[in-house]
């Protein structure tokens, strides 16, 4: 519990300790996304009075709805629309029956063909004729026609009568057909009149023929409620509501603001007196969550050693860097050339990935999607240009991803090709899924876009990481692989002076590279720490008893004291040498602290032996103990291999034994508690290291000697 309530502690105060590099480093990233941020949703307000000029072309900001015009609209329409008449043809009918039946009468009672219940009746005098007709034909049409028209009608032949009638019954049902309106009637009589005018009856004839028109001709299209208002209803359905898209022109450069420009400025709040602070307190709202994600990202990893301040520093340097390449990019993309698909974004992505970890790559790259969206939304407040920010998206994914190994700077470049590769699928996905036409053209320049965002996103981060690594003193796996070439000044130094080191190094690099790759910790980091942890040797190397080679042990000869000065000076030492090559600081700790404050137990019993007034703290290493899971588990190999180095014959159980003794050894010393390491990882390296070290010293086959194949053969 001990061990346990020290790791905690150790955590929280590694936070306390970089707390103002978090805080500023956040306030410092608010600020610039806030400063990117700000003209893409800031809404700006024109001065502008009323049939004035405007001095620049004004887009609307926002998309809504024109409900005045749209009213004015549905005004419109409703009035266009007719009134709808219903025709009733069972007037046309009933009038045309009536005349129809005057014309028999008169056929009958020319004919003769008029009969009583007594005798047959004999009407010789016109006008007995028109007094019986009188009560065989309509009251009302019989008052309309006078005296003398009848007696034509009796006196015109029977061909011309019929002839009158087939003309005069054609032309009502001509008028009838497309309806005759109360206020239409004297038209229509005037068509009929004409129609009869224009035939080949005698004049007297036709003159006869008008009161019989005039009585034919009746309305017959009577106002339809019903249909009228399902006309309207329809009207007003087709009209659509009227709409001022976000982005659309209100008023070009030196156009007249007319009163109804000036209802749509007023309309998108573009006027002075309607400027909203909205949008700036929705960004500051955007800009405090992304503080607060991460600040919960940035302190999670500190407690777990995952990131430093430099580190962090790098990161605000890429997040302004980023920042400013996407809006200097976005003051000339349009909807026509979308040229954000030229942003080299994955430069960043891969930055991030090799100077901090894959984590805060992946983590900020959904960041400066968003980000992303908003810089390019065409400066449209409260738009998102999803387009872009899914392109960023997948280009930044694909840099993550397709960057494996750092083996040398080629990964970068191999890199390069798939976000290219995949650059281009994402803006194929977006034009084959647009309504808009595209010719092949298009396509080239498009898929041109993407091709150099990857070359460029290539050529920056191949530029920018040495800057990153010498500038900000950032260790990344290029530097550290350059570090790890047996070439190296230092390595020659370490084998060429004191090859027992150099070969205890080794051995310690692959012990705890197997480790730190179990819990997760920088295997890379710690066998290349590994290799110069021990370099304070070289210095005194005949001092330490793996570079001897069998000649005498010169701490033979020397107090005890004295011999413990020189083994406590290498870690100092070493650390030293490594400032004067100025080696990264991370290599330089863990020389400093593989030993931590651990006990010279030889030398401090030894002394003990000739006083037992001996202070232990004058045979204690310096420190600082181990601060990060690298460093720890180092510590513990270092230890380790020395110990199972120094046994005879080595075998599985005591590899055992002695790995668990220094494990307790460590845990019981309060050696680990500055270093993060779980109870679960202690076991996972204590795993590791019984595994690996069994590998190394495997019983081997005994092979005879001369001697014995010559018994043998006897």
């Amino acid at each position: 519990m001990r061990f346990f309530h020290a790791l905690k502690r150790g955590s929280k105060s590694l936070f306390r300790q970089q707390s103002w590099q978090i805080y500023s480093c956040i306030l410092l990233i608010m600020t610039v996304l806030f400063v990117a941020l700000y003209n893409n949703v800031h809404l700006q307000t024109y001065a502008i009075e009323k049939f004035s000029s405007a001095q620049e072309t004004i887009r609307s900001p926002i998309t809504i709805e024109n409900t005045k015009e749209t009213e004015r609209r549905l005004r419109e329409a409703i009035q266009s629309v007719e009134d709808h008449y219903e025709v009733s043809q069972e007037v046309a009918e009933e009038q045309i029956t009536y005349i129809n039946e005057l014309f028999e009468a008169i056929h009958k009672i020319e004919s003769g063909d008029i009969e009583t219940e007594d005798e047959e009746l004999e009407l010789d005098d016109i006008s007995d004729k028109i007094n019986y007709l009188e009560a065989l034909v309509n009251a009302d049409l019989f008052q309309q026609i006078g005296r003398e028209d009848l007696v034509t009608l009796f006196e015109a032949p029977e061909n011309s009568r019929m002839l009158a009638k087939e003309l005069l019954t054609t032309a009502l049902y001509d008028v009838y057909y497309d309806g005759v309106k109360r206020d239409d009637v004297e038209q229509a009589m005037e068509t009929v009149q004409q129609k009869l005018n224009y035939s080949t009856l005698p004049d007297d004839l036709v003159a006869a023929l008008q009161p019989l028109s005039e009585f034919g001709v009746q309305p017959n299209s009577f106002f339809s409620l019903d249909e009228t208002n399902q006309a309207q209803q329809q009207a007003r359905s087709a009209v659509e509501p009227v709409v001022i898209r976000a982005g659309e022109v209100i008023a070009e450069e030196g156009q007249l603001i007319t009163n109804e420009i000036y209802e749509e400025l007023e309309l998108t709040g573009l006027l002075n007196e309607q400027k909203s602070f909205y949008p700036i307190i929705g960004l500051l709202l955007f800009v405090i969550l992304n503080g607060i994600f991460l600040l919960l990202l940035i302190r999670n990893s500190v407690h777990q050693q995952q990131v430093t301040g430099r580190q962090l520093a790098a990161l605000l340097v890429l997040t302004t860097f980023l920042m400013i390449m996407m809006k200097v990019i976005s003051f000339y993309a349009t909807t026509v050339n979308p040229l954000y698909w030229l942003t080299p974004i994955a430069s960043v992505s891969m930055l991030i990935k090799i100077l901090i970890n894959e984590k805060y790559a992946l983590t900020m790259a959904m960041l400066y999607s968003v980000i992303g969206s908003i810089i390019f939304n065409g400066n449209i407040p409260g738009n998102l240009n999803i387009e872009a920010g899914t392109y960023l998206l997948f280009s930044q994914l694909a840099s993550i991803y397709c960057l494996k190994l750092m083996k040398d700077r080629t990964a970068i470049i191999r890199s390069g090709f798939a976000i290219a590769l995949i650059n281009v699928m994402v803006i194929c996905f977006f034009i084959f899924l647009s309504f808009e036409k595209y010719n092949w053209m298009d396509y080239l320049l498009f898929g041109g876009y993407g091709i150099c965002s990857a070359i460029i996103a290539t050529v920056l981060t191949i530029g920018m990481l040495p800057f990153f690594e010498t500038g900000l003193g950032l260790l990344s796996d290029t530097k550290l692989l350059s570090l790890s070439s047996p070439n190296h000044p230092l390595l020659r130094k370490l084998l060429m002076e004191a090859p027992g080191t150099y070969h205890h190094s080794i051995m310690v690099a692959n012990l705890s590279e197997a480790s730190c790759e179990a819990i997760g910790a920088n295997g890379l980091l710690a066998r290349v720490a590994s290799y110069y942890h021990d370099l304070g040797k070289t210095l005194r190397p005949h001092y330490f008893i793996e570079n001897q080679m069998g000649a005498k042990n010169p701490h033979d000869y020397l107090d005890p004291y004295q011999s413990a000065e020189i083994i406590l000076a290498h870690p100092k030492d070493g650390a030293d040498l490594l400032k004067e090559e100025k080696i990264p600081k991370e290599i330089i700790d863990v020389a400093y602290q593989h030993h931590g404050t651990t006990l010279l137990k030889y030398f401090y019993y030894k002394a003990k032996e000739q006083n037992d007034q001996v202070e232990e703290a004058d045979f204690r290493y310096d420190g600082p103990r181990p601060q990060s899971k690298e460093a720890a588990v180092i510590s513990i190999c270092d230890s380790v291999e020395a110990a199972v180095r120094s046994l005879d014959h080595p075998d599985q159980e005591s590899i055992e034994k002695i790995v668990s003794s220094i494990f307790k050894d460590r845990l019981l010393d309060d050696q680990l508690s500055e270093s993060t390491l779980t109870f679960k990882d202690l076991e996972k390296i204590r795993l590791v290291i019984d595994e690996t070290l069994k590998g190394m010293y495997h019983s081997r086959i005994q092979y005879p000697t001369d001697k014995e194949d010559t018994e043998d053969g006897d």
